[in-house]
């Protein structure tokens, strides 16, 4: 029970204020409108009483009569019982407040994004240049993410791990931030060592779904592991691999280091990506412009989405009590004066 029996705070006039009321929920609001129906129904008996009653013939002195505010007291008794069906309406409304509690469980995957910084990532078909539009989808797919374990791995002639999987997204998004050109000495395109240090990171996971995302723009060029048999082991550890191939087909303008324009072709040999995705069951993806690569890493978020189960509790507690208890007491009190002078003596 929400109260004791010796709980006598149903007495309070504020059960009846408009407040309270407002914040009750109405489980059967329907009969809030009957209220109205109550004045009117007391009104018209009133007035059909008026026009009906039986009157006796008594010889009288002449005179004037005049009114006395006493009459009015014998229409008391039908204004506690009009008021004591108005709160067995209230009743049956059945005036509720819930509370409802929302437990959001969520069941987070475990990613590692593999980053090329090596520098041909330098060359500016996407702009400013390929490594900072990698950048900033990687802030961008990060920020979408809930309740997953994201890990950051950089490599170029070789492959460091950057980040551990964490669910701190501020340390993963200034470490993206710092990434920069040539923050490794040895160039080159290690993407089996990369492949080789991210499923280091995922292979001891117990998450539902493991991901390695590798964004790179060649082929591999360095590094002592075959990235065939990288993609191998990844899908031996249940390891699926997203590989992204940024850059277009075309030339490139681009400073020397003296400073003096030159023009690259640009391509991208894709084989090598394709077949790394073909072997852990993933999917490789092309991007040549900033837009694409954007759009990839959505679609990516759409296929490695994580499920958050909503769970309610709702607690309810009734108030109907409350207005029973004044309409038994109304209903006494109207029983006590339909046996007093109130009901008979006071007519005109």
């Amino acid at each position: 029970m929400w109260q004791t029996s010796a709980d006598i705070s149903w007495l309070s006039l504020k059960w009846f204020s408009w407040q309270t009321w407002q914040n009750f929920d109405w489980e059967n609001p329907g009969y809030l409108y009957a209220l109205l129906g109550v004045p009117v129904l007391f009104l018209l008996r009133w007035l059909l009483h008026l026009k009906f009653r039986k009157k006796l013939d008594v010889a009288l002195f002449e005179g004037k009569a005049t009114w006395h505010w006493t009459s009015v007291l014998r229409y008391v008794p039908d204004v506690v019982f009009g008021l004591f069906l108005m709160l067995v309406l209230v009743a049956l409304a059945r005036p509720q407040k819930t509370d409802e509690t929302i437990e959001l469980a969520a069941e987070g995957i475990d990613i590692v994004l593999v980053l090329d910084v090596s520098g041909s990532m330098e060359l500016t078909d996407f702009s400013p240049n390929r490594l900072e539009a990698a950048k900033k989808v990687a802030l961008e797919f990060i920020e979408g993410r809930v309740q997953d374990r994201i890990g950051l791995v950089v490599f170029a002639g070789r492959a460091y791990s950057l980040a551990p999987l964490t669910t701190d997204y501020a340390l993963l998004k200034e470490s993206i931030r710092n990434i920069k050109l040539n923050m490794i000495s040895e160039d080159g395109t290690a993407i089996g060592s990369a492949l080789a240090v991210a499923i280091n990171r995922l292979r001891e996971s117990t998450s539902k779904s493991k991901v390695c995302i590798l964004i790179s723009d060649g082929e591999n060029t360095a590094g002592s592991l075959d990235p065939e048999l990288a993609a191998q082991l990844a899908h031996a550890f249940q390891l699926k691999l997203y590989t992204v191939g940024i850059g277009k087909e075309g030339t490139v303008q681009l400073a020397d280091s003296a400073g003096q324009a030159m023009t690259i072709q640009t391509g991208l040999e894709e084989k090598t990506l394709r077949q790394l995705a073909e072997l852990s069951e993933g999917q490789f993806f092309r991007a040549q412009d900033a837009g694409a690569l954007a759009q990839i890493f959505q679609r990516i978020n759409t296929l490695e989405k994580t499920v958050v189960k909503e769970t309610r509790f709702r607690d309810t507690k009734d108030y109907y009590q409350i207005y029973l208890r004044w309409a038994i007491l109304l209903l006494l009190l109207w029983l006590l004066l339909k046996n007093t002078f109130f009901t008979n003596a006071l007519e005109d």
